[in-house]
């Protein structure tokens, strides 16, 4: 992130980075309150598995020690059960014994059998139970009485481990969240700041953010589109500097003229009048000129598209322009392929390419050529325009598309400049491009490439 973005990102946090931090926190505290119930849950009830598994272990010891002593001696009656009793202490439980019918064998506490007395053991809670079973029948029943579990301290330490896990996860949680937020919040910031900055008047104004992801293109997109209206801006101001240099000129010569008609120091002759008709001829063809690149960017408004054969519409074009290069002194060859249609206003395409010729008639000599070709090639299609004129020098080539700019030749060729400009707007009206290429005493070729129509 760049310096504006670090900024506003390390800075107090705004109202959306407040609201982003209290979700993220909500979330954590929502999740590490869950996993905490769900781990002490499990904790609780997998010692509760482990320690009735024991139990259930350890009475089917003492059952069996039980019925070894009950083979010994073939009956309860004299069976020698210290094994079993010794088994259920060492499992710290004390031992009860049943015969087959219930009655008591051996009561808790006693050490020695005495069959039918002593009080009776209910299963219940704290209790297990397993059946003393020779020769395949089931003789009896031991009863094991466990006292205080002995997993107590295991669980108190397990439930002291999930405490301090889910206050480190809270903690981690928190500084994420907060690491995310202001991750979030730095470029959003840093364009509100550079948008606040550009309307207040500093056009120099941009976010500057380097971030992945959507922000980063919206902050990406912030910028291009502040150069893009700085740049539109610095053209229509350039744009009205031009305008009014060249309005200048001829107004300053009629009003130069007027002044010394009416002064009396020059007389109203045909002559005099007919400077000053050429210098009001030359502002309305200034006006005019600005008119038509006004109509021309804004062409992509006011077209009527249809299907248009290119070589059909060259011809007419050369056919309308037949007498100006005529009377230039140029020779005109035409090498036009049939059937190039493309979806474009026809009148629109024959302004420009009729600008096109035109300029080649003003800036060519005679007897220099003028060759127009229509083809179609890779899914486009083709106009072609090249002369054997003086070209156009590598100063000016980048700029022959721009308004009102002459170059070099405006000293030995009339014109307002804005010709090829509106070629080029009409042009894109059609998603199309121009391009121009140029070596100085070779003549200069501009290329025009449309979208071919698409077959239905």
């Amino acid at each position: 992130m760049t310096r504006d973005g670090g900024r506003t990102g390390m800075g107090l946090l705004g109202p959306l980075g407040r609201r982003l931090l209290a979700a993220f926190v909500l979330v954590t505290l929502l999740s590490v309150a869950a996993l905490t119930l769900a781990s002490l849950i499990g904790t609780g009830a997998g010692l509760s598995t482990a320690r009735q598994t024991d139990r259930t272990r350890a009475a089917a010891r003492v059952a069996a020690a039980a019925a070894t002593a009950y083979t010994r001696s073939g009956r309860w009656a004299g069976a020698d059960l210290a094994a079993a009793r010794a088994l259920a202490a060492g499992a710290g439980a004390r031992l009860a014994v049943l015969d087959a019918t219930g009655q008591m064998v051996l009561s808790p506490g006693a050490s020695t059998p005495s069959h039918g007395m002593g009080p009776r053991m209910v299963a219940g809670q704290g209790i297990t139970a397993a059946s003393v079973v020779v020769a395949g029948r089931s003789v009896g029943t031991v009863q094991l009485r466990f006292g205080t579990p002995a997993d107590s301290g295991a669980r108190d330490v397990a439930w002291g481990w999930i405490a301090a896990a889910a206050l480190l996860a809270l903690a981690l949680a928190l500084a994420t969240s907060l690491w995310v937020t202001r991750r979030l919040t730095g470029p959003i910031g840093a364009v509100t700041h550079a948008a606040r900055a550009f309307a207040a008047g500093r056009r120099d104004a941009r976010a500057r953010v380097r971030a992945s992801g959507e922000l980063g293109e919206l902050a990406q997109a912030f910028d291009d589109m502040a150069e893009e209206v700085t740049r539109a801006d610095r053209a229509r101001r350039r744009l009205a500097a031009d305008v009014a240099h060249e309005l200048r000129t001829p107004l300053t010569a009629l009003q130069a003229g007027l002044e010394e008609v009416r002064d009396g120091l020059a007389e109203p002759d045909p002559a005099r009048l007919a400077v000053l008709h050429d210098q009001a001829l030359r502002l309305g063809r200034i006006v005019g000129d600005l008119a038509e690149l006004s109509a021309a960017e804004s062409a992509s408004l006011s077209l009527r598209p249809r299907e248009v054969d290119l070589a059909v519409l060259v011809r007419r074009v050369l056919t309308a322009a037949e007498p100006r290069l005529r009377a230039a002194g140029l020779d005109v060859h035409a090498g036009l392929a049939e059937a190039v249609v493309v979806h474009a206003d026809p009148d629109r395409l024959h302004q420009a390419i009729g600008n096109l010729l035109d300029n080649a008639a003003r800036y060519c000599a005679p007897r220099d050529s003028v060759m127009v070709s229509v083809r179609a090639t890779g899914g486009q299609a083709v106009v072609e325009v090249s002369d054997t004129g003086p070209g156009i020098s590598a100063e000016d080539l980048p700029h022959v598309f721009d308004r009102l700019w002459r170059g070099r030749s405006s000293a030995v060729a009339s014109g307002s400049g804005i010709g090829l400009a509106v070629v080029r707007e009409l042009i894109a009206a059609h998603h199309g491009t121009v391009t121009a290429r140029s070596e100085p005493g070779k003549g200069a070729t501009f290329t025009i490439h449309l979208p071919l129509r698409r077959s239905p």
